[in-house]
């Protein structure tokens, strides 16, 4: 089981970061807007590839990080 009283191991922080990822990819898909790898930002008009690409990974990033969370607070299944 987590330690509830140490907030850097506290497993709430996966939570949050996913749900923020999952955020950015959704107000990404509807502007057609997103912080790029490189320090700019990547168009889903002039820049299509680079776009789905990173949206996939704040997709997946979010998936990944909120899976994790329940993971931590559910522990496995024997």
């Amino acid at each position: 089981m987590a330690d509830w009283n140490s907030p850097i191991k506290s497993p709430y922080y996966f939570l949050i970061v996913g749900v923020i990822s999952l955020c950015v990819a959704v107000i990404s898909t509807f502007t057609g807007k997103i912080y790029g790898r490189y320090g700019g930002w990547a168009s889903r008009a002039k820049e299509p590839t680079e776009f789905w690409w990173t949206v996939t990974i704040a997709y997946f990033g979010g998936v990944c990080f909120i899976g994790y969370f329940l993971y931590k607070i559910h522990g496995h299944a024997n």
